[in-house]
């Protein structure tokens, strides 16, 4: 290795240009010639980024079926509890994990655009730490969990079955403490082959550890397979990233233990964010399903929308890898410095969010004549599931633009423009207006969606003016602070050519 490339890999500053690229007018944010080319370009680097996260993801769905699958086998109660209790799970527990991990993507997408593997080497370290500590009071909640069902009305046999199907998930908190940083360290590079590759391992295997465990404990067996496979996927992934850091020397030296002060408040105020957006999203879902419970027709309904929500869990998976690819794009182009690149990035995404909310639409459209047929042979449920899908396509073709939307102002490290939006669309706007419609109104389970199905569009409006009014050359220049900024500081920070730039605690209110 040159002099040349020590010397680059030793300060940051160096990594990218110390003057931000001249500022955008709407005229030059897309070049006049080869207008073609730059769009197929910037598609062919997200579908590398989006297909195998897509894939991953119907992974997940598929393990989740096979779950459901062998808790039928068991009986129905068996069912009934371990469905209430997974369910309890990702409302208190993955959710909260995976939007504490939402962080990383902008950190991490822009020190990798500005090549500060030190810094990306620090966010995952802390990020696993972080996670780690927040199982703490998950599990003391996980362990209470019969105690608050009963409370909330469950019956005391179902909330039984729940806490013991609970009891033996809990392994998968820590399991999952590990997981979510690896994925967000590995996609916030562009690598996600490794993560469809382990995860398609980890559903190959989870059959028959199902069926082992299953025979052996019952129940508990079940729940055991969940975080058995998913442990499969860390050590997978974990061997990947120290086969991958130790082959680039220059990027495996320092970093991993070398977090300060400002850096841990940096992650903190991101992490904070991220997770009240996912979670306000996640939670409106389930007061919506607790809802329909209060309806005349409650078994019907809640039974219904059930089965239109399985179908949305299939186009979830798409929409969330693209909502992912275009935090991926726009993070590593801040990071690098480049606001032109960035901002054809965040519209060529919206454009394909867009299009593929049409084509997930129509085909919930066209589903919906057997997609019923598929859960339940009663009428009045198949009836039911016909209907409904046809309001709940419109919300698709709403919700694929709206999540891509998320993950631009994501990229920008700029997530509480989410928070904002999901507070104001889903529980000012939504719940309201469901309660009104579902029980004033008098239109059941159709006014609990089409309340939904407004609230989304008053989020996506608020996203789209967030997204319309960036500036992305200011944006490119706080991503360098960012990304480089706490190195800058150790190397005696304060020159000339950064003054320019904001604090990190301007960036981050």
């Amino acid at each position: 290795m040159s002099t040349t490339t020590s010397a680059l890999e030793e300060d940051p500053r160096e990594k990218i240009p110390s003057q931000p690229s001249s500022p955008l007018t709407q005229d030059q944010e897309w070049p006049t010639t080869g207008l073609k080319q730059v769009v197929l370009s910037e598609l062919k680097m997200q579908r590398g980024i989006a297909i195998p996260l897509m894939a991953m993801n119907l992974t997940w769905f598929a393990k989740l079926a096979i779950t459901t699958a062998f808790l039928g086998r068991l009986g129905q109660l068996q069912l009934a509890g371990g469905v209430l209790g997974f369910t309890f799970a990702n409302v208190t527990g993955f959710s909260v994990l995976n939007g504490l991990c939402g962080a990383m993507e902008p950190i991490c997408g822009q020190a990798y655009g500005a090549k500060n593997y030190k810094l990306l080497h620090k966010t995952l370290v802390m990020a696993t730490f972080l996670l780690l500590l927040t199982t703490i009071p998950v599990a003391l909640l996980w362990i209470n969990v019969d105690k608050i069902l009963i409370r909330f009305g469950q019956q005391p046999d179902i909330s039984v079955v729940a806490k013991n199907y609970l009891m033996y998930l809990l392994p998968d908190l820590v399991v999952k403490s590990f997981l979510c940083p690896l994925k967000a360290y590995l996609s916030s590079q562009s690598i996600t082959i490794p993560i469809m590759l382990s995860s398609a391992v980890a559903l190959a295997l989870h059959l028959p550890t199902n069926i082992l465990l299953s025979k052996a404990k019952g129940l508990e067996g079940v729940s055991m397979s969940v975080w058995v496979t998913d442990l499969i996927v860390v050590l997978l992934l974990a061997l990947y990233v120290l086969a991958m850091e130790s082959r680039q020397s220059e990027r495996w030296k320092g970093g991993w233990w070398d977090q300060g002060y400002s850096e841990w408040v940096q992650l903190l105020k991101l992490s904070g964010t991220c997770c009240l957006t996912t979670c306000l999203e996640w939670w409106c879902y389930e007061i919506l399903v607790l809802l329909t419970g209060r309806l005349a027709n409650a078994k019907e309904a809640v039974v219904v929308l059930a089965v239109v929500l399985n179908f949305d869990y299939l186009l979830y998976s798409v929409m969330l890898s693209l909502a992912t690819s275009a935090s991926t794009r726009v993070s590593n182009e801040l990071g690098a410095n480049r606001s032109r690149p960035a901002c054809q990035s965040a519209y060529v995404s919206l454009a394909v969010s867009v299009i593929c909310g049409c084509i997930g639409g129509s085909v919930m459209v066209a589903a919906r004549g057997g997609w019923g047929s598929l859960y339940s042979h009663d009428e009045g449920v198949v009836r039911g599931v016909k209907k409904m899908m046809l309001l709940m396509a419109l919300v698709e073709v709403v919700n694929f633009p709206l999540a891509v939307c998320g993950g631009i102002v994501r990229g920008t490290a700029r997530p509480w423009l989410g928070m904002y939006a999901n507070l104001g669309g889903f529980y000012l706007l939504t719940l309201p207006l469901g309660i009104v419609l579902a029980f004033k109104v008098r239109l059941a389970l159709g006014g609990l969606l089409l309340a939904f199905l407004v609230g989304m569009v008053s989020c996506l409006i608020l996203l789209l003016l967030f997204v319309g009014r960036i500036d992305w050359v200011e944006e490119a220049q706080k991503a360098l602070h960012l990304a480089c900024g706490a190195d800058e500081h150790e190397l005696g920070g304060g020159h000339q050519d950064h003054t320019n730039l904001e604090t990190v605690d301007n960036i981050m209110v």
